[in-house]
Protein backbone atom coordinates (compact mmCIF):
# COMPACT_ATOMS: atom_id res chain seq x y z
CA UNK A 1 0.00 0.00 0.00
CA UNK A 2 2.98 2.15 0.68
CA UNK A 3 3.97 2.13 -2.71
CA UNK A 4 0.19 2.86 -4.49
CA UNK A 5 0.30 5.88 -2.01
CA UNK A 6 3.60 7.21 -3.08
CA UNK A 7 2.61 6.74 -6.67
CA UNK A 8 -0.38 8.86 -6.71
CA UNK A 9 1.78 11.47 -4.31
CA UNK A 10 4.33 11.65 -6.95
CA UNK A 11 1.27 12.33 -9.36
CA UNK A 12 -0.79 14.40 -7.34
CA UNK A 13 2.95 17.14 -6.95
CA UNK A 14 3.65 17.07 -10.99
CA UNK A 15 0.25 17.69 -11.72
CA UNK A 16 0.08 20.69 -8.81
CA UNK A 17 3.63 22.05 -10.09
CA UNK A 18 2.22 22.07 -13.48
CA UNK A 19 -0.91 23.77 -12.44
CA UNK A 20 1.33 26.50 -11.02
CA UNK A 21 3.44 26.89 -13.77
CA UNK A 22 0.20 27.17 -15.86
CA UNK A 23 -2.66 27.96 -14.51
CA UNK A 24 -2.23 29.26 -10.83
CA UNK A 25 -3.81 33.20 -10.19
CA UNK A 26 -0.93 34.58 -8.94
CA UNK A 27 2.34 34.64 -8.01
CA UNK A 28 1.83 33.57 -4.68
CA UNK A 29 -0.15 30.95 -5.47
CA UNK A 30 2.16 29.76 -8.06
CA UNK A 31 4.91 29.44 -5.84
CA UNK A 32 2.57 27.72 -3.20
CA UNK A 33 1.64 25.06 -5.81
CA UNK A 34 5.42 24.97 -6.69
CA UNK A 35 6.81 24.40 -3.28
CA UNK A 36 3.89 21.71 -2.26
CA UNK A 37 4.76 20.37 -5.55
CA UNK A 38 8.55 20.01 -4.78
CA UNK A 39 8.19 18.65 -1.31
CA UNK A 40 5.07 16.85 -1.93
CA UNK A 41 7.55 14.31 -4.63
CA UNK A 42 10.75 14.21 -2.95
CA UNK A 43 9.04 12.75 0.11
CA UNK A 44 6.89 10.29 -2.49
CA UNK A 45 10.21 8.97 -4.12
CA UNK A 46 11.64 9.10 -0.94
CA UNK A 47 8.87 6.76 0.88
CA UNK A 48 9.68 3.85 -2.59
CA UNK A 49 13.23 4.13 -1.70
CA UNK A 50 12.40 3.45 2.10
CA UNK A 51 9.27 1.38 2.09
CA UNK A 52 11.18 -2.14 2.23
CA UNK A 53 13.62 -1.10 5.39
CA UNK A 54 11.54 1.30 6.98
CA UNK A 55 8.18 1.71 6.51
CA UNK A 56 7.33 3.70 10.03
CA UNK A 57 9.78 6.19 8.44
CA UNK A 58 8.09 6.09 4.78
CA UNK A 59 4.82 6.51 5.98
CA UNK A 60 5.06 9.45 8.46
CA UNK A 61 7.22 10.88 5.19
CA UNK A 62 3.57 10.30 3.18
CA UNK A 63 1.34 11.81 5.86
CA UNK A 64 3.62 14.43 6.67
CA UNK A 65 3.83 15.48 2.82
CA UNK A 66 1.13 15.63 2.64
CA UNK A 67 -0.13 17.97 5.27
CA UNK A 68 2.66 20.16 4.22
CA UNK A 69 1.14 20.23 0.47
CA UNK A 70 -1.99 19.65 0.49
CA UNK A 71 -2.21 23.14 3.15
CA UNK A 72 -0.38 24.57 0.53
CA UNK A 73 -2.33 23.94 -2.81
CA UNK A 74 -5.67 24.69 -0.71
CA UNK A 75 -4.26 28.07 -0.08
CA UNK A 76 -3.52 28.37 -3.67
CA UNK A 77 -6.78 27.62 -4.81
CA UNK A 78 -8.97 30.27 -2.30
CA UNK A 79 -8.79 28.52 0.65
CA UNK A 80 -8.58 30.07 4.30
CA UNK A 81 -5.04 32.02 5.04
CA UNK A 82 -4.92 30.01 8.48
CA UNK A 83 -4.12 26.54 6.84
CA UNK A 84 -0.63 28.28 6.50
CA UNK A 85 -0.79 27.48 10.28
CA UNK A 86 -1.25 23.92 9.79
CA UNK A 87 1.77 23.44 7.68
CA UNK A 88 3.95 23.37 9.92
CA UNK A 89 2.90 20.26 11.08
CA UNK A 90 3.58 18.62 7.79
CA UNK A 91 6.97 19.86 7.98
CA UNK A 92 7.64 18.15 11.65
CA UNK A 93 6.39 14.83 10.22
CA UNK A 94 9.16 15.30 7.51
CA UNK A 95 11.75 16.09 9.73
CA UNK A 96 10.49 13.49 12.45
CA UNK A 97 10.63 10.85 9.31
CA UNK A 98 13.95 11.04 8.19
CA UNK A 99 14.87 11.59 12.00
CA UNK A 100 13.28 7.82 11.93
CA UNK A 101 14.61 6.59 9.27
CA UNK A 102 18.19 7.79 10.18
CA UNK A 103 17.87 5.47 13.32
CA UNK A 104 16.60 2.89 11.54
CA UNK A 105 19.48 2.65 9.52
CA UNK A 106 22.24 3.75 12.56
CA UNK A 107 20.22 0.65 14.37
CA UNK A 108 20.80 -1.62 11.29
CA UNK A 109 24.11 -0.76 10.88
CA UNK A 110 25.60 -1.48 14.47
CA UNK A 111 24.16 -5.13 14.02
Amino acid sequence: MIGLWAAISAALAVAAGAFGAHGAAGQQEAEWLRTGGLYQLIHAVAALGLMGMARGPAITLLVGAAIFAVTLYAMALGGPRWLGAVTPLGGTLLIGGWLWAAWCYWRDAAN
